[in-house]
């Protein structure tokens, strides 16, 4: 059994270089909702000393938000917006000596992608025109995953260690009771369960299955490190080998 882990970096939050150290795959901010040409390359630089796959982690341009707020763009335009981003870190990881391997739409791109496929499309078109190469990194089971595949790229199905399910599959709003996991024992507990198992337990307490090919450990909380090694420790004592999906 294998999974990867991926952690968001370049935000100019949290511990980047330590966190770089436990996980296998690294979403590096383009500079549309945090980040610019320096935190790119920083990042970059420190995903390969690490032997760490390289990700874009394009946004909405909303950089007074952090990608964090619902907008409306068209699909043409979202098109355009990832092609801009992808373009601008891939040429510093080629500048630097390394390889772009995957994509992971930021935020409220990312939630509205989940749902929505005509954006979801538009996305994995503008992956698939940049490279067909490049994976594209979504919520497991969601519209973002079924362009991917629509558009002949490979799909990560992404879960997540620190936030809670609706019975749908979809992330609970943030701001809503139980969204995030702030408790590490119960953090481990829901990613062994998906990794192992394929299933999580919603908020309402229902039993959903979710394919787990990489999960994702936010590096800008309070204990965002000592969690991640504790998760890193506890998959290798079973068994499960940490490597890029």
């Amino acid at each position: 059994m294998q999974i990867d882990l991926n952690a968001d970096v370049g935000e100019g939050c949290g511990d980047d270089a330590a966190i770089l150290a436990c996980v296998s795959s690294a979403n590096i901010a383009c500079g549309w909702h945090a980040g610019d040409a320096a935190t790119m390359r920083a990042a970059v630089r420190a995903a390969l000393a690490n032997g760490v796959a390289i990700g874009a982690h394009p946004s909405f341009p909303d950089r007074e938000n952090f990608g964090r707020s619902a907008m409306q763009r068209a699909p043409a335009q979202v098109h355009a917006d990832v092609g801009t981003q992808l373009a601008a870190l891939a040429a510093i990881v080629q500048q630097e000596g390394g390889r772009l391997v995957h994509v992971k739409p930021h935020g409220a791109l990312y939630n509205q992608a989940a749902r929505d496929p005509a954006l979801a499309d538009a996305i994995a078109a503008a992956v698939r025109n940049f490279d067909p190469a490049l994976k594209l990194m979504g919520l497991s089971g969601s519209e973002l995953t079924a362009a991917a595949r629509r558009q002949g790229l490979v799909a990560i199905e992404e879960v997540f260690a620190d936030r809670g399910y609706l019975a749908d599959g979809s992330l609970a709003p943030r701001g809503m009771p139980g969204a995030v996991i702030e408790d590490a024992d119960t953090a481990l507990a829901q990613t062994l369960q998906l990794v192992e198992h394929g299933r999580v337990l919603s908020l309402d307490g229902q039993s959903i299955a979710l394919r787990a090919d990489s999960v994702c450990l936010h590096g800008d909380g309070a204990h965002a490190l000592a969690f991640a090694r504790l998760l890193r420790q506890q998959l290798q004592a079973r068994g499960i080998t940490i490597r890029p999906a």
